[in-house]
């Protein structure tokens, strides 16, 4: 069995960590892949969006099974290309994607089938967003959001007017988002603990995954700008039995019958981001796929075959699967370039690691933005690497994580020292 995992962060990492213990699996390829995932399958050099060169290395190649884990292409049709080859995937067709690739329509959604979400407006003409926001019944924080993907970067709190009208003119007047600000979301700021929860279904039947705490800023305390997730816990402390199973009815379950009702069949990695309001559970956003970092922390306390989990989702028996995890703790430090989420510098040589990218602890090291070239590891991107480890309380995994990620270096680094604890 040939399987393709599609993408080059630390989620693909850990997928391809988590699919070598099944022995069916006899090769395990990654594209565009990184340094890390050069280590535990064959890289391909094709770019995650190029649908007709990944469709022409699945045949070339005999893959059987491809795992799409990226938002951009799964908003882009990647799955739909490739079983119209007749290969099978794990991830949504383009339409279940939508549920990410547009905020309006996921706000929609909820509006329509009453699943608790913050109270918005929509607006495609510049003009007339300023004009709300300009009007008396506006209370400040407010959150803006760029309809379309933004690699996790299209979302602005504003605390005055003067900082919403900024955001406005970002967006729709200088498309700091591309396309994807086109129309925007402007919705009232909730407060309360955050919560990640990922589930696996087939479309008719979800499975929520041990849920999961990301801590978004880049500094410590909560401070600064908002990046993809600077570090992730697991379990969440705040999603206690009583609060999941209010959520699992209220929220997880809904939304996969408002899909079915809309004649939508979403398969592969439902992602709810909630918050834990005064008023209960609510939505803050959908992604259709695996988080990042989220997955590195989650992965990892998984018993049940990761590979098993696919195949019955993709063959719509996910209902005939028990899905087992692991009663431990576990935590993702992540280490940054200096600069990020801004301008950062790259090419910068990584110490501490082995020949495999990993170090001599008890914790792992999932790849991000890496590269190898001649004998080192390099960075790449803003996000260089997950530092995980697992524990039977959360302040062992995180002493593990901790201590693990004091033995890598590079210069600018960055990594906050607070997961877990604000």
């Amino acid at each position: 069995m040939k399987v393709l995992v599609i993408g080059s962060g630390g989620r693909e990492h850990a997928v391809i960590k988590s699919l070598q213990r099944n022995k069916r699996i006899s090769a395990i390829y990654c594209a565009p892949g990184n340094g890390g995932t050069g280590c535990d399958s064959h890289c391909v050099p094709v770019k995650d969006t190029d649908i007709d060169g990944m469709t022409d290395f699945v045949l070339k190649n005999s893959i059987d099974y491809v795992v799409v884990t990226p938002d951009d292409p799964l908003v882009l049709g990647m799955t739909d290309a490739l079983e119209e080859k007749g290969i099978r995937c794990f991830g949504p067709a383009k339409s279940a994607a939508r549920i990410e690739g547009s905020k309006i329509f996921s706000k929609n959604l909820m509006k329509k089938y009453n699943i608790p979400t913050a109270s918005y407006e929509v607006f495609t003409d510049p003009n007339d967003a300023c004009n709300y926001i300009k009007s008396v019944f506006v209370n400040f924080p407010l959150v803006i959001k760029a309809d379309g993907l933004a690699r996790g970067k299209g979302v602005i709190i504003a605390e005055n007017q003067r900082e919403a009208l900024d955001a406005i003119e970002s967006m729709m007047g200088k498309k700091i988002f591309g396309s994807s600000g086109s129309s925007v979301v402007i919705e009232e700021f909730l407060t309360g603990p955050e919560v990640t929860v990922l589930a696996f279904t087939d479309g008719k039947t979800i499975k929520p995954m041990i849920s999961s705490m990301d801590h978004k800023r880049i500094n410590d305390g909560n401070l600064g700008p908002n990046t993809g997730g600077m570090g992730v816990i697991a379990p969440n402390p705040y999603y206690t039995k009583e609060i999941a199973s209010v959520c699992e009815e209220k929220i997880i379950k809904p939304t996969i019958n408002a899909l079915q009702n809309e004649g939508i069949l979403f398969k592969g990695c439902l992602y709810f981001g909630l918050m834990l309001t005064q008023k209960g559970p609510y939505v803050i956003e959908y992604n259709c796929r695996f988080g990042d970092p989220e997955t590195q922390a989650i992965l990892p306390l998984l018993e049940t075959d990761l590979f098993d989990i696919f195949e019955a989702v993709t063959d719509g028996r996910l209902n005939e699967i028990e899905i087992k995890w692991k009663n431990e703790h576990s935590a993702c430090i992540v280490l940054a370039s200096g600069g990020y989420p801004s301008d950062f510098k790259t090419g910068i040589a990584i110490k501490g690691l082995n020949a495999k990218g990993q170090i001599e602890s008890d914790a792992f090291i999932f790849h991000a933005g890496t590269q190898y070239k001649d004998g080192t590891f390099l960075t790449s991107g803003g996000r260089v690497m997950g530092v995980c480890a697992t524990g039977s309380s959360l302040e062992t995994a995180l002493e593990k994580a901790y201590r693990a990620a004091g033995l890598v270096s590079f210069e600018g680094m960055h990594y906050r020292k607070d997961i877990g604890r604000h």
